[in-house]
């Protein structure tokens, strides 16, 4: 969903500066004292979704003029901003389909923006020399009997499923449940434990099943076989508790407040342009979790070498 240098905010905090300010609203192009109106963008807590901040950010700011503010926020807060103000857009959404809902349809305080251009897939996985020793370990229906090798102090007796932060998207409790798998969820707490347990993994041969996802730079560093959960169809995850199929692939998508978008300002107009692949993602996500840069220096890099790329996203 990422070495997180992100805090996440616990709550949301509304001030008049995170709504706009009190002569210009959240999208508008010109404030009353002509400069343009800061853009606030939500932060989630993994390196993709840094990734593209970092690229919107530093095109909005250097090569557009905007202020940008970066509200660092867990996904179902940062859809709460769309309603108080505080959020103008939110760059990476997985999915979602109850909060879409709740402020798409129902309360009408955002709009869809279209894809990002990522392809997210979301899995289980164990590291590859895993299936070079346990061959059938890749389908779900023989994961019990190597649960034994998955034991720690945390799994109760069970073996071990490595889960992320409890507030990604995530169905492996109810997995582990309806699958009758002899498993105990444990959650890592962020992307970068989860990280750190596969990179252990591989270097010192130490069984694991985790849950894990892509567009993540990770896969191209090392190497993980997903596991084979029952083939995802439409609706099988309608009903949460009863989940006992795989996860679907996602389009990533973009939203906005509606008022950003009805406001139609070039800063609106360059996020709905905004679309790159996941090579891309990667690219930067590499710069920012393995090789020292902050948001701007990543995104200065990306940009210089990719004009072709992100010169089509700024409106005329």
């Amino acid at each position: 969903m990422r070495s997180i240098r992100v805090a996440v905010a616990a709550t949301l905090i509304v001030s008049l500066t995170a709504c706009g300010g009190a002569t210009s609203g959240a999208g508008e192009d010109k404030p009353s004292d002509g400069a343009k109106a800061t853009v606030n963008l939500a932060i989630n807590p993994w390196v993709g979704y840094e990734a593209n901040a970092a690229v919107i950010a530093y095109i909005l700011e250097k090569k557009m003029g905007y202020p940008v503010e970066k509200k660092e926020l867990k996904e179902e807060i940062a859809w709460q901003g769309f309603e108080t103000g505080e959020v103008d857009a939110i760059v990476e959404n997985w999915g979602h389909p109850d909060l879409k809902k709740t402020y798409i349809e129902d309360k009408k305080v955002a709009v869809e923006v279209g894809p990002t251009g990522n392809d997210g897939i979301i899995g289980w996985y164990v590291p590859e020399w895993m299936t070079q020793q346990y061959p059938d370990i890749t389908d779900y229906k023989n994961l019990n009997k190597y649960a034994n090798l998955f034991k720690t102090s945390e799994s109760k007796g069970k073996g071990q499923f490595l889960a992320g932060d409890p507030s990604f998207v995530t169905n492996d409790e109810a997995l582990v449940t309806n699958l009758k798998l002899d498993y105990t969820v444990v959650y890592s707490g962020s992307e970068a434990s989860i990280i750190k347990a596969a990179q252990q993994a591989t270097a010192q041969k130490k069984p694991l099943l985790f849950y894990f996802y892509e567009p993540q730079w990770l896969f191209a560093k090392e190497k993980y076989v997903r596991v084979k959960l029952p083939t995802y169809t439409e609706g099988c995850d309608k009903d949460p508790k009863k989940v006992a199929c795989d996860y679907p692939d996602y389009v990533l998508d973009k939203i906005a407040s509606k008022k950003f978008a009805d406001a139609n300002s070039t800063a609106y107009q360059f996020i709905k342009n905004f679309k790159w692949t996941n090579d891309d993602q990667n690219i930067v996500s590499d710069y920012l979790t393995n090789q020292g840069m902050d948001d701007d220096q990543a995104a200065e890099k990306w940009v210089n070498e990719h004009e072709a790329t992100w010169k089509p996203w700024v409106p005329a």
